[in-house]
């Protein structure tokens, strides 16, 4: 049992020792293992008298040849000193020592030899070793050393021996062997029963012819392989590192455009990469998303001579106008199409046909603006709705379309959008009927014009309290249905209205407070 328990804690230790080794020899090649430990003798072996033998030091060798990476061939040996120990006397009480049994009665020293052959396994064995197993037979011999019965014959026997062990490589050369080996005795007499003796130690094993390991095929060994992880097919130095003529980082042998010129990113066959196609290698490109078909400098970066946006060589109109608007082609937009460059349209939404000025705004807009500067306000009379109701009517839309594009231009503005009737109808009916006609109206702009913000607006109904002319005829009474765009904060048109007049004495002017000129 004692020898069961140590070769199982030995295994295990070998097993957990594996993770420090670092390499294998390739190849066949003979092993040569100087090899120490410790011997546990069977304690029901009595020689040459009564007594057990004390366990003690073992020292051997390993001769193998290993024929490939799992399969080999050993011839083991060994020699033990030991001793009879008087303390493990086995005796009965009942039958005491016989006087020859009293004659031999002490500490005698003994001489243990044996020696094997045996077929090795290794079928986890890798890179940096592994365990191993064998079995094979031999022969081991017991002899008398001192004493007084020198003349005792020697107890010889043959073997059966088994064991395993672990064995790490050290380098592809050297490696360190651990191993607990079962020496069975099969006795040739019935002297005593069958016994086993337990061998556990290490040595380190020397490969001879193996050969020398070079993993990554370069032809330098890895012993003098300063560079270990070269990439196969690349030419390297007396020390095993790649070249790299150009410095583009593919090394040479590998390297299928050798002459890079040096700063050039390069894929992963060393050519130079050009993504954008302009010419220019990227890692030189300072412009490295060019569009394809632009013209290109010598650091591959496109010019835009008119300042539209279209680089040159893909822009079909070159010299745009400055400030206009132009298509992907560098061609300038009049979505509106009244001959002014949306971009530089100051009213981009101008019905077709209507007549417009330099800056594209209708004549009737620009009518309005100089309205809405000189009195404050903005007046229709000619928005109608159907009758009793705050529906607008169709033709209505044109002059109110005027009227958003003006207010547009004006963010700062605060309008209130008055409501008016005539004196037909109810007091209480004709001013509920006005406000709902205001809030028609601001409705209607909102919708067309989404650059208005509704805290720029507020709405009343005056009903018939605020006429224009007396109700008397029915012009005068078309005349007070009306609606008002009354600007509150009027300082905003006092200081444009400043400003232009600056500009038209050509003086320098104030800065602009709408936010749009």
């Amino acid at each position: 049992m004692r020898a069961r328990v140590a070769f199982a804690w030995f295994a295990l230790a070998g097993i957990l020792a594996a993770q420090a080794a670092a390499a294998e020899p390739l190849g066949k090649y003979l092993t040569v293992t100087p090899f120490g430990g410790y011997i546990i003798y069977d304690g029901d072996v009595r020689y040459p008298s009564l007594y057990p033998l004390t366990d003690d030091v073992y020292g051997g060798g390993r001769i193998g040849f290993q024929l490939n990476n799992w399969l080999g061939i050993e011839a083991a040996g060994g020699f033990a000193p030991t001793k009879e120990d008087g303390s493990g006397l086995v005796a009965s009480p009942a039958t005491p020592p016989t006087p020859a049994q009293s004659d031999v009665l002490g500490a005698r020293d003994v001489d243990y030899y044996h020696v094997s052959g045996n077929i090795m396994l290794s079928p986890w064995s890798g890179r940096y070793g592994g365990p191993f197993i064998f079995g094979g037979g031999g022969y081991s011999r017991f002899e008398l050393k001192t004493g007084s019965t020198l003349g005792l014959n020697p107890l010889e026997q043959g073997n059966v021996e088994f064991g395993g062990g672990v064995r790490l490589w050290l380098t592809d050369q050297v490696g360190l062997r651990l191993e607990a080996r079962d020496i069975m005795w099969i006795p040739g007499d019935k002297s005593f029963e069958k016994t086993q003796h337990i061998v556990v130690g290490g040595g380190l094993t020397f490969a001879l012819t193996s050969r020398p390991r070079d993993t990554d095929g370069d032809g330098v060994p890895d012993r003098k392989d300063k560079c270990p992880s070269t990439a196969l097919g690349a030419k390297v130095d007396g020390n095993g590192c790649p070249i790299d003529s150009d410095g583009d980082k593919v090394f040479d042998g590998l390297d299928q455009c050798p002459n890079t010129m040096k700063g050039c990113i390069v894929d992963a066959r060393g050519c130079p990469s050009d993504q954008d196609g302009d010419g220019v290698c990227d890692g030189l490109d300072q412009c490295a998303d060019t569009p394809k078909g632009a013209t290109v400098d010598a650091k591959g970066c496109t010019s835009d001579e008119d300042g539209d946006g279209v680089v040159d060589g893909l822009d079909k109109c070159p010299n745009t106008m400055k400030g206009c608007t132009v298509d992907a082609s560098g061609c300038s937009k009049d979505s509106d199409g009244d001959d002014v460059c949306d971009g530089r349209d100051k009213c981009p939404n101008t019905q077709a046909a209507a007549q417009v000025d330099k800056d594209g705004c209708p004549i009737e807009v620009v009518e309005r603006e100089t309205e809405l500067l000189d009195t404050g306000m903005i007046r229709l009379q000619n928005v109608n709705f159907e009758t009793g109701k705050a529906d607008l009517l169709p033709e209505s839309l044109p002059q109110l379309d005027v009227v958003g594009q003006v207010l547009t231009k004006w963010p700062e503005l605060k309008v209130e959008v008055g409501g008016h009737t005539d004196s037909r109808g109810t007091d209480v009916r004709n001013q509920t009927l006005s406000e709902a006609r205001a809030q028609s109206v601001l409705n209607y702009l909102m919708q067309k014009f989404p650059a208005l913000k509704p805290d720029q607006f507020s709405v009343k109904g005056y009903g018939e309290a605020k006429p224009v002319a007396p109700n008397t005829t029915p012009l005068n009474m078309a005349k007070n249905r009306r609606v008002e765009f009354v600007v509150l904060n009027k300082d905003v048109l006092k200081r444009e209205s400043q400003r232009r007049r600056l500009l038209q004495k050509g003086e320098g002017a104030p800065a602009d407070t709408t936010g749009k000129r």
